[in-house]
C-alpha cells in the first residue's frame, strides 16, 4: 500500500489531535453539568437531563477512542506523521457507533421538555428511532467508500450519503414540529431559549452532511491532510453544538418551566 498520501504534517496532526480532545472534554465536563443539574426541574421534565447524562457518556468514550485511534495510525519520520506500516487507516466509525446510541436519545429527549405527552409521544418516539437510526447506519456504510480510502468508491459513497441524507430531512420536519409545538405552550424566556434550539438544529446538524461530503475535494486536488483535518473540525463542531449546547438550552428551559410553576429547588 502506498502510504505517502496518507502523510499529515506535524500541525495538522496536532490540530486533529486537539479538536478530539476538545470533543471529548466537552463531554465530560458537560457530564458533571447535568447530574449537577438535573434536580432543578419538575420529575416530568427530568428525563431530559437523564438522556443527556447517557449522551454524555457514550459520547465521551467513543470520542476518546476515536482520538487515540488518530494517534495509533501515524509515526512521526522526522518531517510530518506517516500511516505505520499495517495500522488501520483512520476512519469515523467510532463517531457514527456514538451517533448510533446517541441520535435517537437527542431526538426524544426534547419531547419531555416541549411536553408531548401520550400516543404522541409514543409516536414520535418511534419515528426518531427508525428514522434517526437509518441515517445513521445508511451514512456509516457509506463511509467505508469515502474518497481518499483504498476501496473508494464514489458512487456508492454518493449513493448512501443521499439516501441517509432523505432520513435527515424527514428528522428535520419532525423536529420542527416538535418546538413549535412544544413553543405554542410557552412564554416568556423559556420560550425563546426552546424557540432557539431550532436555529442551533439547523445549523449542526446540517454540518453533518457537509463533513461527510469533504472527501469529494480530494477529487478536485485538495491534500488528504486539508480534507481530513476539516472534517474532524467540522464534525467536533457539530457534536458540542448538537449534544453539549442544545443538551444546557433543554436543561435551562426546563428548569424556568418548573419555576413558572412554582417548582423550588431544595
Amino acid at each position: 500500500m502506498n502510504t505517502e498520501k496518507f502523510t499529515v504534517s506535524i500541525e495538522g496532526f496536532e490540530i486533529v489531535n486537539h479538536i478530539l480532545t476538545l470533543g471529548y472534554a466537552s463531554m465530560a465536563a458537560a457530564l458533571l453539568f447535568f447530574i449537577l443539574t438535573k434536580n432543578n426541574a419538575m420529575p416530568k421534565y427530568r428525563m431530559s437531563s437523564v438522556i443527556s447524562v447517557v449522551v454524555m457518556v457514550s459520547a465521551f468514550l467513543l470520542l476518546f477512542i476515536q482520538k487515540e485511534s488518530w494517534s495509533a495510525a501515524y509515526a512521526f519520520n522526522g518531517q510530518a506523521y506517516a500511516l505505520k506500516p499495517g495500522a488501520d487507516l483512520f476512519t469515523n466509525g467510532y463517531r457514527y457507533l456514538n451517533w448510533l446510541i446517541d441520535v435517537p436519545m437527542l431526538l426524544i429527549q426534547i419531547l419531555f421538555v416541549a411536553e408531548i405527552v401520550g400516543s404522541d409521544r409514543v409516536k414520535y418516539m418511534t419515528r426518531f428511532t427508525v428514522s434517526g437510526g437509518l441515517m445513521i447506519i445508511l451514512g456509516y456504510i457509506g463511509q467505508f467508500y469515502e474518497p481518499g480510502r483504498l476501496n473508494e468508491n464514489i458512487f456508492w459513497w454518493a449513493f448512501w450519503g443521499i439516501v441517509s441524507t432523505a432520513f435527515f430531512i424527514y428528522v428535520l420536519i419532525l423536529i420542527t414540529r416538535v418546538i413549535n409545538d412544544g413553543k405554542a405552550h410557552m412564554e416568556g424566556s423559556a420560550r425563546a431559549i426552546f424557540g432557539a434550539i431550532l436555529p442551533l438544529f439547523y445549523v449542526a446538524w446540517w454540518l453533518y452532511p457537509v463533513a461527510y461530503a469533504a472527501p469529494i475535494l480530494m477529487q478536485f486536488g485538495v491534500s488528504y491532510e486539508t480534507t481530513i483535518v476539516s472534517q474532524q473540525v467540522i464534525y467536533t463542531i457539530a457534536d458540542i453544538a448538537s449534544k453539549v449546547i442544545y443538551g444546557v438550552m433543554l436543561t435551562v428551559t426546563a428548569s424556568m418551566l418548573s419555576e413558572k410553576q412554582g417548582f423550588a429547588t431544595a
